[in-house]
């Protein structure tokens, strides 16, 4: 299977979800936007994954090739692909798919639970997680839900954490994918949103505690992968 991987800043790279990718055997290419790369055309690939970055959906302006990416992604949900978008992937996906994008109430910046919904947990892709996980997060914004999507998790700050659309698209707003070198890189490329004051963003001493969830992480991460792509319903 070849997966194709749209990487907005270096520092974000697909984590435990290339280790997966290498795992299992498969074939994975990236277009990083940072390198002003190319997008190849949807045939080549079979399954497409858009990474985080700080920018928002919005940034058109400071970065052209977000226009381009959001039309070339329209494309490969014309062509049925199987695509996951993590955090402002998952933005970018509800943003093509028609939904509104724009600022939470809060910030999450940190090792926070999540909650699966009574569809999440009788659903096969998501039944391994339970009643809820703790995961990073790092995002201040948030989307409406896109039309026809199914809501699989939230948060207390942020009602749509997860969606999934047709069985083949699926948005998760926070991170599973996430190494301890990743973490440390957006720490320090993004310390000044680590404000005093709000529950929802941690301290980066605190986020240094909380590594551990990473390990948590990466078992349910994988359970995941092995549904949504090697066990397609």
């Amino acid at each position: 299977m070849h997966f194709h991987c749209l990487q907005h800043v270096y520092f974000e790279s697909p984590g435990n979800i290339a280790a997966w990718i290498n795992k299992n055997q498969h074939e994975l290419t990236y277009t990083k936007f940072f390198e002003k790369g190319p997008l190849p055309p949807p045939d080549d690939f079979d399954v497409l994954l858009i990474m985080g970055g700080h920018m928002s959906v919005h940034d058109e302006k400071e970065f052209p090739w977000l226009r381009q990416e959001k039309q070339w992604v329209a494309d490969a949900i014309r062509k049925q692909k199987k695509i996951l978008g993590i955090c402002l992937g998952s933005q970018i996906l509800a943003e093509t798919l028609g939904a509104k994008i724009y600022p939470n109430e809060e910030k999450e910046i940190g090792f926070m639970p999540v909650y699966f919904t009574e569809t999440a947990k009788q659903h096969p892709y998501f039944n391994h997680f339970g009643e809820k996980s703790t995961v990073f997060h790092w995002h201040g914004e948030t989307f409406d839900l896109p039309e026809g999507a199914v809501r699989i998790a939230y948060s207390t700050p942020c009602l749509n954490q997860v969606y999934l659309l047709n069985e083949n698209i699926m948005g998760i707003q926070f991170h599973l994918e996430m190494t301890q070198d990743i973490i440390w890189e957006m720490v320090a490329h993004g310390e000044k949103e680590l404000v005093p004051g709000s529950s929802f963003v941690h301290s980066a001493e605190k986020i240094g505690n909380d590594l551990p969830f990473i390990e948590h992480g990466k078992n349910q991460l994988y359970q995941l992968l092995d549904k949504f792509f090697k066990n397609p319903i």
